[in-house]
């Protein structure tokens, strides 16, 4: 049994060939996504510990380096420079 594939895209006035192969997949696409969307309320306990620990030492690692001497020193420079320079 052979079946009629239409080779040409679809025109905008020709009803769709598969219904029921469109609406399975549109079943699955509501299904998937009330899934995707109630499946997950939030952080828990355990994540919110280990994004507070992170950013915790993310602050004292940019701490740490923002108030080194190298840093203090380079910004230092930056701004009696800024402030020294004369506009011509």
């Amino acid at each position: 049994m052979s079946q009629n594939i239409n080779q040409s895209p679809p025109d905008d006035n020709e009803p769709i060939e598969n219904s029921r192969g469109l609406r399975a997949a549109g079943e699955w696409l509501n299904t998937t996504t009330l899934r995707l969307i109630s499946d997950e309320e939030g952080m828990s306990t355990a994540e919110y510990a280990i994004g507070t620990i992170a950013a915790a030492a993310f602050g004292a690692i940019l701490y740490t380096v923002v108030t080194g001497n190298d840093i203090v020193a380079a910004l230092t420079g930056i701004i009696n420079k800024a402030l020294t320079t004369s506009v011509s």
